[in-house]
Order: C-alpha cells, then sequence, then structure tokens
C-alpha cells in the first residue's frame, strides 16, 4: 500500500481533483476520514502538522490505488483547541460526513469530550497527541460494550512516572519546582509527576499555576525563586513554555525540564536564546528506517521545508494503521469492522517503528529523553521503569 518518496512526487499530482464525493464508510468512491485539530490559534502549528501528515499520508495511498479499489478522503475540522468547537467538529463529522473514522483529537481536553461520543456512536478515534490518561479510560457506553479510543502517542502516566525516575535518579534532583497551565494536558503531567517523585524521596518545594493564553509569568516565577528549587518543571504548550523561558531568564530562574509539548520545534523560533540545557522528556526516538526518512523528506517537499515534529509522525501512522485497517475489513467495511481491526492491529511498521496497542488502546511504548543544546535537542536514550529502577532500553 505505502508508495515512497520518489513515486509519490509524480503520481500524488496524477490524483488531483480525484475526490469527487462519496458519503464515508465506505459507499461511493471513497472513504472518509475525519481529522479534528487546531488549525488556527495560538497553538494551531500543532493541529496543521498533524493534519498535513495525515494529509500527505492520504496522498500517498491514493496514488498508490487508494484502498479497496476505493480512494481516502481527508475531512479537517478546526477545533481552534476547545472542548464546544471539538465537539461541534465531531458532530459535523459523524452525522453530516458521514466519516469511518477519526484522527483525533489534537490536545488532552479535546480528545477527553470527543473519545466519549465516539463510545457512545461508535467511530474509532486514534489520537496523535492527546496523552491524559483518561483519554483511553472512557466508560464503554456503546451497545457492544467495544473500545473505540486509541492513541499513537504514549500516555501521561509513562511519560510522567519515565521522567519523575529520570530527574531523581539519573540527574539526581531533591528539589524541584513546577510551573504548569490549568488545562487536562499539563495538569495531568504534573500531578503525575509530583506523585511519582515524591515516592521517590523527592520534593516539590513551589507548584506555581497559570492559564493557557496568558503572558504574563513574572509572579509565579519570582515565588519559584524564592522557593529556590533545582530545576523547573514546566509541562506546557510552545506559547507558554516560550515566554516562560525568556521572563524566567530574565529573573534568573532555572534549569528547566519539560514534556512532549517541547518536542514542537517552533519552541526555538520564539524562545531559541533560552532553551540551552533544557531537558525534556518526549516520545522515544524511532529507529532510523526508510519509512521514517521517506516520510520526512515527503513532508519537507510538500509544506516548503517545514520539519515533521513528533506528533506529525504519529498522525501520520495513525492514518496508515486506519487505511490498514479499512483494507483488512474487506470492500464493505464499516465503522464497526474499521475498530475491529484497529484493535486487532499486531507489529504495525509506521514511521514511529513497530506500533502495538494495549488492550485499553494506549499505545506500547518507552519514552525518549532529549537535552537540548543551544537550539539543538540531542536524544539521550529511551528510557522504561523497571523493578523501581529507570532504565535505558535503547
Amino acid at each position: 500500500m505505502r508508495k515512497f518518496f520518489a513515486v509519490f512526487l509524480v503520481a500524488v499530482f496524477c490524483m488531483a481533483g480525484v475526490f469527487a464525493g462519496g458519503s464515508g464508510e465506505g459507499d461511493g468512491d471513497t472513504y472518509k476520514i475525519g481529522f479534528i485539530g487546531p488549525l488556527t490559534g495560538d497553538n494551531a502549528n500543532y493541529g496543521i502538522r498533524c493534519s498535513n501528515a495525515a494529509r500527505l499520508a492520504i496522498d500517498e495511498i491514493n496514488a498508490d490505488g487508494g484502498v479497496n479499489g476505493k480512494m481516502l478522503e481527508l475531512v479537517a475540522e478546526d477545533s481552534e483547541g476547545t472542548v464546544d468547537k471539538a465537539i461541534a467538529s465531531y458532530e459535523k463529522l459523524a452525522y453530516s460526513d458521514n466519516v469511518i473514522a477519526i484522527v483525533g483529537p489534537v490536545f488532552t481536553s479535546p480528545a477527553l469530550a470527543v473519545a466519549q461520543r465516539c463510545m457512545e456512536d461508535g467511530i474509532v478515534m486514534i489520537s496523535p497527541s492527546a496523552t491524559h490518561k483518561d483519554v483511553t479510560n472512557q466508560e464503554r457506553t456503546n451497545p457492544d460494550g467495544k473500545n473505540y479510543v486509541f492513541r499513537t502517542v504514549p500516555s501521561d502516566s509513562l511519560q510522567s512516572e519515565v521522567a519523575a525516575y529520570y530527574f531523581y535518579q539519573v540527574l539526581g534532583y531533591r528539589n524541584l519546582a513546577m510551573l504548569y497551565a490549568m488545562n487536562d494536558y499539563s495538569q495531568g503531567l504534573a500531578n503525575g509527576l509530583e506523585e511519582t517523585f515524591t515516592s521517590l524521596g523527592g520534593k516539590i518545594v513551589a507548584s506555581e499555576t497559570c492559564m493557557v493564553g496568558d503572558k504574563d509569568f513574572r509572579t509565579q516565577l519570582a515565588r519559584i525563586k524564592s522557593a529556590n528549587p533545582e530545576a523547573v518543571y514546566i509541562p506546557n504548550y510552545t506559547v507558554e513554555d516560550a515566554q516562560i523561558l525568556e521572563q524566567g531568564a530574565q529573573l534568573g530562574v532555572g534549569p528547566y525540564l519539560s514534556s512532549d509539548g517541547f518536542s514542537d520545534p517552533m519552541i526555538y523560533q520564539l524562545a531559541g536564546d533560552y532553551t540551552d540545557g533544557v531537558v525534556y522528556v518526549g516520545p522515544a526516538q524511532a529507529e532510523a528506517s526508510t519509512i521514517l526518512t521517506d516520510f520526512q523528506a515527503a513532508y519537507r517537499n510538500a509544506y516548503n521545508g517545514d520539519e515533521a515534529d513528533s506528533f506529525a509522525t504519529n498522525s501520520y501512522d495513525a492514518l496508515y494503521i486506519l487505511a490498514d485497517s479499512i483494507e483488512r475489513a474487506g470492500a464493505e467495511a464499516d465503522r464497526d469492522a474499521v475498530r475491529d481491526q484497529v484493535e486487532a492491529t499486531k507489529d504495525f511498521l509506521g514511521a514511529n517503528g513497530t506500533i502495538n496497542f494495549a488492550s485499553n488502546g494506549d499505545l506500547v511504548a518507552s519514552q525518549g529523553v532529549y537535552d537540548v543544546e543551544g537550539t539543538t535537542p540531542v536524544y539521550v536514550g529511551a528510557f522504561q521503569v523497571q523493578n523501581g529502577q529507570i532504565v535505558q532500553v535503547d
């Protein structure tokens, strides 16, 4: 099914104008796949990269003949990063566009809300970036009692555990401060880190919060400075982290630790003078493969030299998993059959390496640690917690 970059460049343009309609769920000439993410607003970079990657995957698949003799069509909706907009997007995709599956939502709070609706209506979703542990902990409210919620990104609980052990056992920190936004993503990571870090014997000497969209963090940073922590954990999205780094440097606060939100390359455009020395935990680096390098090259070429981040890679893999599941479900594939095949996915070879799902839809994964040198994230390695110790697995 997969065409590599050289073939894609020629063939994709031949497919232009192929999407002539189709009512979704395999009817007509297309299978419609929905996408939900922020395409406008402060954090649109996350949604744009994820939707671009999904669209790239669809172009490649269609250039290779589609699935079951039909073309794929991406129907992308702008959630603006909010729950209300995400639900409105979901209702359009589910009831008007009649999509067979959904990639997204991007961001945790929208994903939590949409996951409930997917469970009720029986539409499979694969989020490339929603990490809160409760995203895949939904009540199975559909008549068949099946799980319809999956993700190609590790959960907060895994990330928080690895981060706490790494900060405590490898970096040797005993006293940390935190500054995090009041949203499900940042709060989930902060709470998880605090629980594990303190269980190891560490202390959180200052815990400060902010709202998404805040621009001034000097008051919180001043309180953190007075608590004299060894480092500050900032598990936020790019815009907030960039301003925290800049204002923290002005006040003499640091060093900083962060989460997978820091993997967005835009952080270096916004705060490149202040990123040196940041250590963050995020997705483990995929083994070098032709799938990964072809994807990165195709993405760069298709989107004016932009670099695909980890969430874009997750979105690309999610789309290919859905396409593979539709193909295995057969010519009469419907929403329920596609869900069954997603759940049955085993050892799927994607851009991020070999992909398997746990029984609750979580990605089976390690966590990567990165140490930023200037504006370059240097990969330390992949880590797991085994028998109460942090262990490097690559």
